[in-house]
């Protein structure tokens, strides 16, 4: 859980301890996106929900038009998959019985 939290912080804070550890290269955002889109979560959005793959659809989306101010992972969960950039509230993530915000 504690992985799943981190990730939709990035969704979501998904591997909460260990994202700072992470350079923000593709290869890091890579695997995290790749983890996202397999965890079978739920990731709501300003109220809509979404399956795993269109969350790391759209949080790619986000990384490729903003990277250039991404500097770690922690960069990446923090500035693009905690929350709207548009509306700023801030993602949610549904697995399994779980419903937390995204960080």
């Amino acid at each position: 859980m504690k992985k799943t939290l981190c990730i939709i912080s990035l969704v979501l804070t998904f591997l909460a301890g260990n994202c700072s550890c992470f350079a923000a290269d593709n290869e890091e955002v890579s695997y995290l996106l790749s983890y996202l889109a397999n965890s079978g979560c739920t990731f709501i959005r300003n109220g809509d929900e979404h399956d795993a793959k269109k969350a790391r659809d759209h949080l790619k989306m986000k990384y490729d038009y903003g990277k250039k101010h991404i500097k770690t992972a922690e960069d990446f969960i923090d500035k693009i998959a905690s929350q709207s950039s548009l509306s700023h509230k801030a993602y949610q993530v549904h697995c399994g019985e779980t419903m937390t915000p995204a960080k």
